[in-house]
Protein backbone atom coordinates (compact mmCIF):
# COMPACT_ATOMS: atom_id res chain seq x y z
CA UNK A 1 0.00 0.00 0.00
CA UNK A 2 1.63 3.06 -0.93
CA UNK A 3 1.35 6.34 1.21
CA UNK A 4 1.01 9.37 0.45
CA UNK A 5 3.73 11.27 3.13
CA UNK A 6 6.34 8.75 1.65
CA UNK A 7 5.08 10.17 -2.20
CA UNK A 8 5.68 13.44 -0.79
CA UNK A 9 8.85 13.19 0.91
CA UNK A 10 10.56 11.59 -2.63
CA UNK A 11 8.66 14.07 -4.81
CA UNK A 12 10.23 16.68 -2.86
CA UNK A 13 13.61 15.15 -2.65
CA UNK A 14 14.24 13.39 -5.64
CA UNK A 15 11.15 14.17 -7.79
CA UNK A 16 13.61 16.46 -10.54
CA UNK A 17 14.62 12.71 -11.20
CA UNK A 18 10.86 11.09 -10.84
CA UNK A 19 11.54 8.55 -8.26
CA UNK A 20 7.70 9.46 -6.50
CA UNK A 21 6.51 8.60 -9.96
CA UNK A 22 7.94 5.27 -10.30
CA UNK A 23 7.06 4.69 -6.22
CA UNK A 24 3.12 5.28 -7.56
CA UNK A 25 3.41 3.25 -9.91
CA UNK A 26 3.63 5.28 -12.99
CA UNK A 27 6.59 4.42 -15.22
CA UNK A 28 5.89 6.04 -17.87
CA UNK A 29 5.72 9.29 -16.08
CA UNK A 30 8.99 8.48 -14.11
CA UNK A 31 10.84 8.11 -17.24
CA UNK A 32 9.64 11.32 -19.15
CA UNK A 33 11.14 13.04 -15.95
CA UNK A 34 14.35 11.46 -15.93
CA UNK A 35 14.61 12.17 -19.67
CA UNK A 36 13.95 15.75 -18.69
CA UNK A 37 15.74 16.56 -15.51
CA UNK A 38 18.64 18.52 -17.74
CA UNK A 39 15.91 20.90 -18.41
CA UNK A 40 15.42 21.47 -14.71
CA UNK A 41 11.32 21.06 -15.66
CA UNK A 42 10.69 17.99 -13.66
CA UNK A 43 11.71 19.59 -10.12
CA UNK A 44 9.15 22.18 -10.20
CA UNK A 45 6.51 20.00 -11.13
CA UNK A 46 7.80 17.68 -8.88
CA UNK A 47 7.52 20.54 -6.20
CA UNK A 48 3.83 21.20 -7.50
CA UNK A 49 2.92 17.31 -7.26
CA UNK A 50 4.63 17.53 -2.86
CA UNK A 51 2.08 20.34 -2.44
CA UNK A 52 -0.68 18.44 -3.99
CA UNK A 53 -0.08 15.41 -2.05
CA UNK A 54 0.09 16.91 1.35
CA UNK A 55 -2.87 18.68 0.70
CA UNK A 56 -5.09 15.80 -0.85
CA UNK A 57 -7.21 13.69 1.78
CA UNK A 58 -6.03 10.41 2.19
CA UNK A 59 -9.43 8.70 0.64
CA UNK A 60 -8.94 10.88 -2.62
CA UNK A 61 -4.73 9.26 -2.47
CA UNK A 62 -5.94 5.88 -2.33
CA UNK A 63 -8.91 5.80 -4.37
CA UNK A 64 -6.33 7.16 -6.78
CA UNK A 65 -3.11 5.25 -5.92
CA UNK A 66 -3.85 2.32 -4.10
CA UNK A 67 -6.94 1.13 -6.14
CA UNK A 68 -5.24 -2.53 -6.78
CA UNK A 69 -3.53 -3.41 -3.15
CA UNK A 70 -5.56 -6.49 -3.42
CA UNK A 71 -4.63 -7.66 -6.38
CA UNK A 72 -7.54 -6.82 -8.37
CA UNK A 73 -9.42 -3.97 -9.25
CA UNK A 74 -12.46 -2.62 -6.64
CA UNK A 75 -15.74 -2.71 -7.74
CA UNK A 76 -17.11 0.97 -7.98
CA UNK A 77 -19.85 -0.12 -5.81
CA UNK A 78 -20.52 -3.38 -3.92
CA UNK A 79 -23.13 -5.67 -3.00
CA UNK A 80 -23.83 -4.90 0.41
CA UNK A 81 -22.74 -7.63 2.99
CA UNK A 82 -26.07 -9.28 3.87
CA UNK A 83 -26.00 -10.95 7.40
CA UNK A 84 -29.34 -12.96 7.54
CA UNK A 85 -32.04 -14.09 5.72
CA UNK A 86 -34.52 -11.57 6.02
CA UNK A 87 -32.46 -9.12 4.56
CA UNK A 88 -31.76 -11.39 1.58
CA UNK A 89 -35.43 -11.56 1.18
CA UNK A 90 -36.19 -7.86 1.57
CA UNK A 91 -33.10 -7.03 -0.90
CA UNK A 92 -34.86 -9.47 -3.67
CA UNK A 93 -37.76 -7.74 -3.46
CA UNK A 94 -36.55 -4.79 -3.66
CA UNK A 95 -34.93 -5.34 -6.66
CA UNK A 96 -38.25 -6.88 -8.22
CA UNK A 97 -40.12 -3.63 -7.90
CA UNK A 98 -37.18 -2.31 -9.29
CA UNK A 99 -37.28 -4.35 -12.55
CA UNK A 100 -40.91 -4.16 -12.59
CA UNK A 101 -40.88 -0.03 -12.58
CA UNK A 102 -38.33 -0.42 -15.50
CA UNK A 103 -35.52 0.79 -13.11
CA UNK A 104 -33.23 -1.61 -13.86
CA UNK A 105 -33.47 -4.15 -17.02
CA UNK A 106 -33.94 -8.26 -16.70
CA UNK A 107 -29.83 -8.85 -17.05
CA UNK A 108 -29.52 -6.95 -13.92
CA UNK A 109 -31.89 -7.97 -12.05
CA UNK A 110 -30.96 -11.64 -13.01
CA UNK A 111 -27.06 -10.92 -12.25
CA UNK A 112 -27.99 -9.22 -8.79
CA UNK A 113 -30.41 -12.19 -7.82
CA UNK A 114 -27.75 -14.92 -8.48
CA UNK A 115 -25.27 -13.02 -6.65
CA UNK A 116 -27.42 -12.60 -4.11
CA UNK A 117 -28.59 -16.55 -4.28
CA UNK A 118 -25.22 -17.93 -4.55
CA UNK A 119 -24.23 -16.27 -0.70
CA UNK A 120 -26.92 -18.17 0.61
Amino acid sequence: MKDKTTAAILAIFLGGIGIHKFYLGETGAGIVYLIFACTGIPYFIAFIEFIIYLTMSDAQFNAKYNRHQSGRPMMSQPMPVLESSREKAATLCEMKKQYDAGVITAEEYEEKRRKILDSI
